[in-house]
């Protein structure tokens, strides 16, 4: 039984680094073009040439994204990008167009070719075509069911490798194929710039009554027309593996840091658990993890189309948020319990925090004293990335994320 690789996302350097940090075994990017999240910082070359030598150091991985539906304008800018991203060292491209495709062999012949999910893989006569062209693994559509996917795995070659998505925002749309952006917005979602008017609330006006505003339901919370929860198979791993699933994708690299830190910390900790009880007939996951997803922002978790019909989760509803990311260790002294910490949101002297270290065990501390890098002793950081000392009653290890529930966000 092989044992799956955790797919986190970056859409900037720290949260690349931070990927690494909390034990993801292959992380996905994007250049500066031809990226399917155009909202993201992404990299430059020399952003990318440098996560790649950080990952190879630790024997992990890189992939390119190159999914967009590129036009014809495009085409002449493909075959530079294509040949230094291979230079840059990039294990594999993410590819939707077969234009694409094609010129990624000819471009960049070292580079693996893996074919995103907006390909629409749903059957393994088209997985064993892309095979057939060359293709080294498959992202297999979001809409599939885990029997389907079980399925299409006894019927493809053994090194052709299967990708699934097990956490993130899902598409009200056949795997990202959508033109409710570019009608409502003249963004197109297909090339990257998405502006998600599928999450917007939607009330109904009548011609006559200008401003007046009815909800569709009566919720006075308005109307979410297209918003789906959000995927979360962390307690289906056994599931996802016996079904031979070879890398589990973390959606969001429209997202933060923190977002990163906790679901690879979560799916990290979730696999290995996994793989440590493989003879436990009775393996249940621990508690803790799946507690963990809890303390990012999301919307209400669902186990999308693996079990069940397509549709069957469009819902209505928004985000859940219970904790806040409001600091980052940079360095740390075990001696005396001080940290040296860069601030992201507000916190105050007194107050509890949530450590999730490297290590992904979390625990609670207590703010005892903070001083800024003037010597000076505050009572509260309200400066984002000021620079603090922070005493507190047990060490945090460097690199950790330190975080806050929100009832004591200030």
């Amino acid at each position: 039984m092989n044992k799956p690789e955790i797919l986190s996302p970056a859409g900037d350097p720290e949260s690349f680094d931070t990927a690494l940090r909390y034990g993801a075994d292959a992380v996905y990017l994007a250049g500066k073009s031809f990226g399917m999240r155009t909202a993201s910082k992404n990299f430059s070359l020399e952003e990318l040439s440098l996560a790649c030598q950080k990952a190879h150091e630790l024997h992990r991985k890189v992939y390119l994204t190159c999914n967009t539906l590129p036009r014809n304008a495009d085409i002449p800018l493909m075959p530079d990008f294509l040949s230094k991203a291979q230079s840059c060292g990039v294990d594999a491209f993410i590819i939707a167009d077969l234009g694409v495709f094609e010129l990624a062999k000819k471009y960049a012949p070292d580079v693996e070719r893996h074919i995103s999910t907006q390909g629409g893989i749903i059957n393994y006569e088209s997985a064993l075509a892309w095979y057939n062209m060359g293709v080294k693994r498959v992202v297999l559509a979001r809409e599939m069911r885990l029997e389907e996917i079980a399925e299409l795995r006894a019927k493809i070659p053994d090194d052709l490798e299967i990708e699934c998505f097990v956490h993130g925002a899902m598409c009200v749309s056949f795997s990202g194929r959508c033109l409710i952006s570019s009608f409502m917005t003249g963004r197109d979602a297909n090339r990257g710039d998405c502006a998600q008017p599928c999450r917007w609330k939607y009330h109904l006006m009548e011609e006559t009554r200008e401003g007046e505003y009815f909800p569709v339901e009566e919720d006075d919370k308005g109307t979410y027309l297209y918003n789906s929860r959000d995927l979360c198979m962390i307690e289906h791993i056994p599931e996802l593996v016996k079904a031979g699933v070879n890398s589990l994708k973390i959606e969001g690299r429209a997202k933060t840091y923190y977002y990163t830190a906790v679901t690879t910390n979560a799916y990290r900790h979730a696999m290995d658990e996994y793989f440590d009880h493989l003879d436990d007939e009775d393996y249940r996951l621990s508690p803790w993890i799946r507690e963990e997803l809890e303390k990012i922002s999301h919307r209400a978790y669902s186990t999308g189309f693996f079990y069940g019909e397509p549709g069957q989760e469009t819902v209505r509803g928004g985000y859940i948020r219970r904790y806040n990311a409001v600091a980052v260790c940079e360095q740390s002294s075990n001696d005396q319990n001080i940290a040296v910490v860069t601030q992201r949101n507000k916190f105050l002297v007194g107050d509890t925090l949530d450590i999730l270290p490297p290590d992904g065990f979390s625990y609670e501390v207590r703010c005892l004293k903070l001083m800024n890098e003037d010597g000076e002793e505050v009572p509260s950081a309200p400066h984002p990335m000021q620079r603090l000392y922070m005493t507190t009653d047990k060490p945090i290890p460097q690199g950790s994320v330190i975080r806050k529930r929100n009832s004591d966000v200030c």
